[in-house]
């Protein structure tokens, strides 16, 4: 059974963590070469073969990132930064001018990215929840409000400004960041973020427009959930792409690329 664990306490805390770093020293960055485990669902499977674990920032509980730290692990904080989730313990926090149209997904809502005065505070929490559990790095999902019918009049620049938002805060953390999926805007963004966490770039044509973070020397690790690992592993090496196959429950199942 996954558990709600909320911390508080640590605003603007730079811890140094077993298996990362931070504060002068810098933070934590996944190298290439790097493989990568996602799971949101059911028990965390500390078995799988994976060098990075990426796991939900208020479901995960501080002695499973130590547990994986000790089996030489790094460990990613899963934070949804552009929707509005209705079961989150943070949920209330969230006024109803911010919160747009669903995204297709049950019981979330896009939000209006360019309040930052109103989001930033709440973010900044779960940031700090992320730093108090030991969390290496976070992964921000939904970063793409601007390129969908969120209900609001987004452009591309106040994408870009919230997304540059979300690295710096998770920067001044000792946190590694990764940007998750918006590749239209990977030229402006790759030099602020980490590495890459990107959903079905196989499936839907557009892999090659995450190249820039591998020619920064950055990671990019690649899920698909329709299509068998023999239609998209060699394009995955040929770009130097850590990819695997995962269910869309993101549970510990997972078809990883040789």
């Amino acid at each position: 059974m996954r558990r709600l664990v909320l911390l508080a306490g640590v605003a603007g805390a730079l811890v140094v963590l077993a298996g990362g770093s931070a504060g002068a020293a810098g933070w934590w960055k996944p190298p290439l070469g790097s493989t990568l485990q996602v799971q949101f669902d059911g028990d965390v499977d500390q078995t799988v073969q994976a060098s990075v674990y990426d796991l939900d920032a208020f479901d995960t509980d501080a002695a499973t990132v130590s547990s994986l730290h000790g089996l030489g692990r790094h460990v990613i904080c899963y934070v949804d930064a552009g929707t509005w989730e209705k079961w989150r313990p943070d949920a209330g926090l969230y006024p109803k001018e911010v919160k747009g149209k669903s995204n297709g997904w049950p019981g979330e809502r896009w939000l209006d990215v360019r309040r930052l005065d109103v989001l930033g505070p709440i973010l900044n929490a779960r940031l700090d929840l992320c730093v108090a559990k030991g969390f290496d790095a976070v992964e921000f999902d939904n970063v793409d409000g601007y390129a969908n019918r969120t209900g609001f009049d987004l452009t591309g620049a106040d994408q870009l400004t919230f997304d540059r938002w979300l690295a710096d805060a998770a920067h001044s953390r000792g946190l590694g960041v990764g940007l998750k999926n918006d590749l239209d805007q990977v030229p402006q963004l790759a030099s602020s973020f980490d590495f890459s966490i990107d959903e079905q770039c196989a499936q839907y044509k557009e892999c090659d427009a995450l190249s820039p973070f591998v020619a920064a020397g950055k990671p990019v690790f690649e899920i698909e959930y329709k299509l068998k690992t023999s239609r998209f592993c060699a394009q995955a090496a040929a770009l130097g792409f850590a990819a695997m196959r995962k269910h869309l429950s993101l549970n510990a199942w997972r078809d990883p690329c040789p």
